[in-house]
């Protein structure tokens, strides 16, 4: 299967991009919002979403296979970590989760379409609409593919003509689902345009910074702070900066056979696009006292990831990435040989898995790609106090509890700052109506028009 050229992404890499061709892809972005997007109703952009999700899901559907056939070459990611991966993002595609991101966010299914009133407002006579940026531009970070998909989702459903700039030979995956788009409804396809070259090449990005209204970017502190300082003081910024995730076992739910199901979540969390979104766990904290220890734990999380590894297979990583993983683990070897409050485990002839167990509650950093840390705590409020140095970084918590004590932690978890927790097992696999950041998706990108009657 070939694909025509209809985005600049699909232009063959000898193609040179310049600043011109940028400019004019803007206007006719914006030209093309006015006639085909702007006028669409939400039930209408509902349904051309759901009807491409559940094409997604056909495993004979030409896009899917196209993107099974040449994503691991072009992502990093092996054929089933993909395959996951996109089941999970499109199975939350549905019209019943997009009508509940509508009112979740904007308290009213019609909020896009036309000034109208919830009952509260009807009372007292005030009325509202709710109106995305004409011109959307999305920099996106190119580690894992769905929070691209994402984004052109809340884009279109804000009825924005939108930019999708991706990193260099990270564009595969937002081209085949706009192709799948441009099949289904070619006129809303019109108003979206994706391109990718290196970061910091100014003189593509300076007329696109021009030309949008409101810039989405996921990346690096760094790389957030420089493009704020390089956009027109008007242009809106959502910037989703680095952070990192990790889980938490109490010992009341380390008993009987829900052991097996709760090392096996883990497991998923850890094998999930190999822990390289910023909602992949890096630690598990593991509460001491329970029926299976945090060492055991470990080691059964260990075997877990084994298994994976022949039906799951991480892939192959760089030489610099194996080289890091492999100095971490001699490390590691080193420190069990001296003290018995560390061990490790980890796959033979290669860097496919690692867990480490340490005593040291601390929490680490992991070099990704399946190296995860277990360590032992007394409770959360001790895993928390250890984990303080990333309080302001923490996206997720996997949480692993009996439903009477599930409350009390997640409430104690939300007053340290988390905002975002969710049971083991599905930390790369946020709800459509998730908060990034604790942020609105939808309520972010617009803005309001009130009417006092």
């Amino acid at each position: 299967m070939n694909l025509p050229d209809y985005f600049l992404a699909d232009l063959p890499p000898e193609a040179t991009l310049t600043s011109s061709m940028i400019a004019e892809a803007c206007q006719t972005l914006r030209r093309n919002r006015e006639r085909y997007l702007a006028i669409r109703s939400t039930e209408h952009i509902i349904g051309v979403l759901g009807a491409v999700a559940h094409d997604w899901l056909q495993d004979d559907y030409p896009f899917r296979k196209l993107a099974l056939e040449r994503g691991p070459a072009a992502t990093g990611f092996p054929r089933a970590t993909l395959a996951d991966g996109l089941d999970a993002f499109f199975r939350e595609l549905t019209h019943e989760n997009l009508h509940a991101l509508i009112l979740q966010d904007l308290g009213y299914a019609r909020r896009l379409d036309a000034l109208v009133a919830s009952d509260s407002e009807r009372q007292s006579r005030h009325a509202a609409l709710a109106l995305g940026p004409e011109l959307l531009l999305h920099i996106t970070a190119g580690n894992i593919p769905s929070p691209a998909l994402s984004s052109i989702v809340l884009g279109f459903l804000v009825r924005s003509a939108q930019f999708v700039k991706c990193v260099r030979g990270s564009s595969l995956l937002p081209r085949l689902f706009a192709h799948s788009l441009h099949e289904v409804e070619p006129k809303l396809a019109s108003c979206l345009e994706i391109a990718e070259w290196p970061g910091g090449t100014a003189a593509l990005e300076e007329p696109l910074f021009a030309e949008a209204d409101c810039v989405t970017a996921t990346g690096s502190d760094e790389t957030i702070a420089t493009i704020r300082r390089r956009l027109p003081q008007r242009t809106r910024l959502l910037g989703y900066g680095h952070q990192v995730s990790f889980g938490f076992v109490t010992r009341d739910a380390l008993h009987g056979y829900g052991v097996t199901k709760l090392v096996a979540a883990s497991a998923e969390d850890v094998v999930a696009w190999n822990q390289m979104g910023c909602l992949s766990p890096h630690v598990f904290y593991v509460q001491s006292g329970g029926a299976v220890s945090p060492e055991q734990f470990a080691e059964q999380l260990a075997k877990e990831l084994s298994g994976r590894e022949a039906t799951h297979p991480r892939g192959e990583l760089t030489v610099d990435e194996s080289a890091v993983i492999s100095l971490k683990r001699d490390f590691y070897r080193v420190r069990a040989a001296a003290e018995c409050q560390t061990r490790i485990w980890h796959s033979e002839d290669s860097t496919a898995w690692t867990v480490v167990f340490e005593g040291d509650a601390r929490f680490q950093v992991s070099c990704l790609n399946r190296f995860i840390y277990v360590k032992a705590v007394a409770d959360l409020a001790e895993a928390l106090q250890n984990a303080e140095s990333v309080r302001d970084k923490t996206s997720t918590v996997g949480l692993a509890a009996p439903g009477p004590d599930a409350r009390e932690l997640a409430t104690q978890l939300a007053h340290w700052g988390v905002t975002r927790i969710c049971p083991l097992g599905q930390m790369q696999r946020p709800p459509l109506t998730w908060r990034h950041d604790g942020r609105p998706a939808l309520g972010d990108l617009v803005t309001w028009t009130n009417w006092e009657q």
